[in-house]
Order: structure tokens, then C-alpha cells, then sequence
């Protein structure tokens, strides 16, 4: 019909979304940025810090950046350093801009405070270590919804689930893997879990029941890694290679997931493609680690359902990318997303706009996001709550909340043992260790607390002087 072919180009406020590197002086530089290879985005960001896995002799580090320190990195800048072995992957925590993961080859998982200022040294202690899997763990990623839940994903082909908080495993996925896992994503309230796998399955799983409910051999011909994450509505997101090598894209329905509602190809490289999602827009951005370009695609209910919008290209490859949450944007500038590109040697950061002549605020670009409180306690969603997360407006901006200590309470593994029974005691100081010795110790550990309590006051009162007569003396 003559009405059909009026309407050539498809309304969209997301068609003309460009994209724009920042000034020469608002990139970090001089970052030895990690060789390690693997397929992980090597940065984080949220809208306090930038964290990027960086080079570091013998064991494993990442350095963490306040935003606005921009310009060159001093070379004694401080690191975190913990790791025994290469970091792999780092992930802020979505409920305390203050609060990092990381996963490393050295099998363990770290979780670190970070404070507001720069600390003088290394940060060498983490908050707690959680030990579990067997081989490398090269994937780590917050629970989007629950306070302090972690899931993290090794070699051992080993889906675990941690409570943060104590320092527990809260559930293993084992036996649903039989090769190794490329990557894991949540869908929105943190209910379900997409997998892809090297054995070319992608599973989505319940992870409370324990259980497989749907999953897709060979979305993708090639051999090459596959990538999947959840999008709106349940839908499934899929980036891989197809027989010919050439880099595919699909798109997938739950509960028809033999037939693809989008498959299409895109060029012919060797570069697994890492997918960005927001939700807000319902834009997917592609970046391919070693590629210079980041596509970007809408995602809507009409057909062709993947809608191409444009690329932006650059000369340098990308060696990772950090993607900033929604409320980290300057929603003033019409911001819809801001990537942090690796390069060997500095971060640069990357705007995309959407183009507004008028200055107010553009409420149809920004309907609320998912805010900075947790909708569920890790007890309540390991019960079986789910609930969607807790969002905020942009309207005015959001600011940052000062930091907020995570406080790690262990269990004590004594309470979960059976009472003892009414036998002698085999311990060696019971008998000659009179009661006023005790007490006589235990004043004596209580005094030095109280001392490593003033000088880490103190220490932390001189580090803020120390602050306050560097800042803008660097």
C-alpha cells in the first residue's frame, strides 16, 4: 500500500546518536594496561571511580582512578594489589560506589573498600577473600537487585554464588558446564542467569532451583567464543561467528528459542564482540576487543527487531572498555552513554550523545534508572524474593553518596557444631591457665586495639591534611 512506502526511514530518537572521544586532557594516560588474554572488558567504572586492570610483576593489581583525576597517572600512583596471579576481571559493586570485586588466575576472589581520597600506599588487604573454585576465575559479577551478592565463574567450569556480607557460599552451580565458561549475565531483577559455554550452549538457569530451564546448541555455527546477555522483556541478546568466520548477531525469545526472532551478520574479524546493553534506550553497543569501532543496534518490537543505528570509528584498536551506569552521565549534555576505551597505555573515554537543541531536561531520554539501594538482603533473595530494582531520577543529576563501609560479619563455623559432650578437655593450656591470666591477655589486646584504633585515625587525619595540600599540586 502507497502508505507503506511513505514511511521509508524508521522513527526513531535514537537514529542520530553520535559518538565523541573527550579532549587530549581528559583521558588518563601513562596506564600499563594488562596483557593478559583474555576476553574480559578489563575496565569498570562507576560514578565515583575507573578501575583497570593494569601490568604488574609477580602477582596481580588493578589501579583505581577518582573520575576527575584526569591527565597523566603518576607512575607511584597506588594499586590493589592481593592477587598472587594475573587479575582477570573487576566489577563494581551496583549498592556502594565504594566497593570492587575482583577475580584472579591465582583461583580466589577479592572484594576491596576504596576510599574517597587516594590512599599513599598500595591497598594490599582485601575485605574479604572468598575461596571456592579449583582454577583461574576469569568472570565476577553483582547481583543486580540483592545487597551483597556476588556470583563468580572459573575454569573449573564452577558457577558459585557468594554472600558478601559473611563471607559464605551461598549456592554452587556444578555439573551444569562440561567445558568452559565465556560468559555470564543476569537478567533485570536478578531471577535468572544466561550462560555461554565452550561446549556452544547457551543456558539460561535458575540458579535458587538449581536448575537449567532453557538452552540453545549452536545459536552461532562458527567455533569461535559466543557472548550472550539478557535484554528487555526476557529477550536473549547473542554476539558469535557463523561458519564462514563472519561476526553474527542474534536475537532470541525464551520460550521459542529453536528459531532466532533476529539473526544477522556483520563483518568478517576474529574479535569476540562484547555487548553492552542499556536498558533505558533499549540500545545494544557491540565493542570487539582489538577492533577501533563500537556498532551500535536499537532493539524493538517491529521487525527487522535489531535495528542498526551507526558506528563509531577511531584509528586505535580497543584493548577493553568500561561502560558507565546510567546515573554516572551528564544527563545536561544529553548524554546516553560514556565508554571508557584501553589502549596499550591510556584510557580515553567516549560520549554518545543524542543531539537536542533545547538545554532542559530530556525526560523522554531518561526515565528513571536503577539507583544506587538494593530492592532485596541476599537472605531474602536466596529464599526465593525476587524484586525489580529500586530506581531514581536523573532529573537533577545524581550525586555520588559519601562511602559507606561494607561490614563483612564471618559466622562463627563453632555455632553450627553439635554441643560437646560431657567428656575431659584434651587441650594442653586448659589446666594451668588460671582465670586472672586470661583476664590479665585479654586487657592487654583490648588496650592495643584501642591504640591501632587512634593512630589508624590518626593516620587517616594526616592522609586528608595530606590530600587537602596536594590537591591541585600534582
Amino acid at each position: 500500500p502507497p502508505a507503506m512506502s511513505r514511511r521509508v526511514v524508521r522513527q526513531s530518537k535514537f537514529r542520530h546518536v553520535f559518538g565523541q572521544p573527550v579532549k587530549a586532557d581528559q583521558m588518563y594516560e601513562d596506564i600499563r594496561v594488562s596483557k593478559v588474554t583474555c576476553d574480559s572488558s578489563f575496565c569498570a567504572v562507576n560514578p565515583k571511580f575507573v578501575a583497570i586492570i593494569v601490568e604488574s610483576g609477580g602477582g596481580g593489581a588493578f589501579i583505581v582512578l577518582p573520575l576527575a583525576k584526569t591527565g597523566r597517572v603518576d607512575k607511584n600512583h597506588p594499586l590493589v594489589t592481593g592477587h598472587t596471579a594475573p587479575v582477570l576481571d573487576i566489577d563494581w559493586c551496583p549498592h556502594n560506589d565504594n566497593v570492587i570485586a575482583s577475580a584472579s588466575e591465582d583461583t580466589t576472589v577479592m572484594v576491596w573498600q576504596i576510599p574517597d581520597y587516594v590512599p599513599v600506599r598500595n591497598i594490599t588487604e582485601p575485605v574479604v577473600t572468598l575461596e571456592g573454585h579449583s582454577k583461574r576465575v576469569s568472570i565476577i559479577s553483582w547481583h543486580p537487585t540483592a545487597r551483597n551478592v556476588l556470583l563468580s565463574a572459573g575454569c573449573d567450569n564452577l558457577v558459585i554464588l557468594w554472600n558478601v556480607g559473611t563471607g559464605e557460599m551461598l549456592l554452587a552451580l556444578d555439573d551444569m558446564h562440561t567445558d568452559l565458561i565465556y560468559n555470564v549475565g543476569w537478567n533485570r531483577n536478578g531471577s535468572l542467569l544466561v550462560t555461554t559455554c565452550k561446549d556452544k550452549k547457551v543456558r539460561v538457569i535458575d540458579p535458587r532451583k538449581q536448575q537449567i530451564i532453557a538452552e540453545k546448541t549452536k545459536p552461532h555455527d562458527g567455533t569461535r567464543p559466543i557472548r550472550a546477555i539478557f535484554v528487555a522483556d526476557g529477550k536473549i541478546f547473542t554476539t558469535g561467528f557463523s561458519r564462514m568466520s563472519e561476526r553474527q548477531l542474534g536475537l532470541w525469545d525464551l520460550n521459542n528459542f529453536e528459531e532466532p526472532i533476529a539473526l544477522q551478520e556483520m563483518d568478517t574479524s576474529n574479535g569476540v564482540l562484547l555487548p553492552f546493553y542499556d536498558a533505558d534506550s533499549s540500545i545494544v553497543y557491540l565493542c570487539g576487543k582489538g577492533d577501533s569501532s563500537i556498532r551500535y543496534f536499537e532493539i524493538t518490537d517491529e521487525a527487522p527487531y535489531v535495528h542498526y543505528l551507526n558506528t563509531y570509528s577511531s584509528k586505535e584498536p580497543q584493548r577493553g572498555m568500561g561502560f558507565m551506569p546510567k546515573r554516572g552521565l551528564d544527563v545536561s549534555k544529553c548524554e546516553i552513554a560514556r565508554f571508557f576505551k584501553l589502549h596499550e597505555r591510556k584510557c580515553e573515554p567516549i560520549v554518545m550523545t543524542v543531539p537536542r537543541k533545547s538545554d532542559l531536561f530530556q525526560d523522554d531520554l531518561y526515565p528513571d534508572t536503577p539507583g544506587p539501594e538494593p530492592a532485596l538482603e541476599a537472605d531474602e533473595w536466596l529464599s526465593g524474593k525476587d524484586a525489580e530494582p529500586i530506581l531514581i531520577s536523573l532529573r537533577d543529576g545524581y550525586v555520588p553518596i559519601k562511602n559507606r563501609e561494607l561490614k563483612v560479619v564471618k559466622k562463627n563455623i563453632l555455632d553450627s557444631k553439635p554441643p560437646p559432650g560431657p567428656r575431659r578437655s584434651h587441650s594442653t593450656c586448659d589446666s594451668d591457665f588460671s582465670q586472672p591470666a586470661l583476664e590479665e591477655v585479654l586487657e592487654e589486646i583490648r588496650a592495643l586495639k584501642e591504640t591501632v584504633q587512634a593512630q589508624e585515625k590518626r593516620i587517616s587525619d594526616l592522609e586528608n591534611k595530606l590530600g587537602q595540600f596536594t590537591n591541585g599540586t600534582d
